[in-house]
């Protein structure tokens, strides 16, 4: 029966300790050897988790721009407000 397919938490463990064995001065082969995985899932995950990262780092990018723009609109609406109110006070 074959093996479960690891989750996306067991696959960066993995492919933390294959850095660590990496900068040990082992070859990926070896590394792969050690951590009982072909090489070729050591590449596909490595993608598959720089694709993840690459896409929320884009995300947060596009938050902080949408963020920027709300506050830009909220300070004008508070100016909108104040000279309203001051307007209706009647000191001009």
């Amino acid at each position: 029966m074959p093996s479960k397919r690891p989750s996306p938490e067991q696959m960066i463990a993995k492919l933390r300790e294959a850095e660590v064995h990496l900068a040990q001065s082992l070859s990926v082969t070896q590394a792969c050897k050690k951590l009982e995985i072909h090489e070729q899932t050591y590449y596909r995950w490595q993608k598959k988790i720089r694709r993840h990262s690459h896409r929320s780092s884009q995300e947060a990018q596009r938050v902080g721009e949408e963020n920027a723009r709300l506050k830009k609109l909220l300070a004008e609406a508070e100016l909108d407000k104040a000279i309203l109110r001051e307007a209706a006070s009647g000191n001009f």
